[in-house]
């Protein structure tokens, strides 16, 4: 009698296991980078809108032409008094769920332009 091996679908039973693992930790690292663009991206817009206003023109179009499409839905932007301060904000969505896991905002300045 040949002995038998009880390890057969071990291998299998593991991988399932550490699936749900991995899966969670592909989408953490997923959304740690879209948190990163759009932080990078509120940025950008920032500077746009910022340089926009010091030349009269409308700082929330031009921060919404410097936007990806997935971040101008929930932009805000706030314009300071004094100093052509801008501040942009931008909803930075889920990778899982479609809903949103916070907000990002960046400040830029730039002088009036006479």
């Amino acid at each position: 009698m040949t002995p038998r091996n009880d390890q057969n679908g071990q291998a299998a039973v593991e991988l399932v296991a550490v699936l749900p693992v991995l899966v969670a930790l592909l989408a953490g690292v997923w959304q740690a980078a879209l948190l990163g663009h759009a932080s990078w991206s509120a940025g950008a817009a920032a500077r746009a809108a910022a340089r926009a206003r010091a030349v009269g023109l409308d700082p929330r179009a031009a921060a919404r032409a410097h936007l990806p499409g997935e971040f101008e839905r929930g932009l805000r932007v706030r314009e300071a008094e004094q100093g052509g301060r801008v501040t942009v904000t931008v909803r930075v969505p889920s990778v899982i769920g479609g809903g949103r896991v916070g907000r990002v905002s960046a400040t830029s300045a730039f002088a009036a332009q006479r």
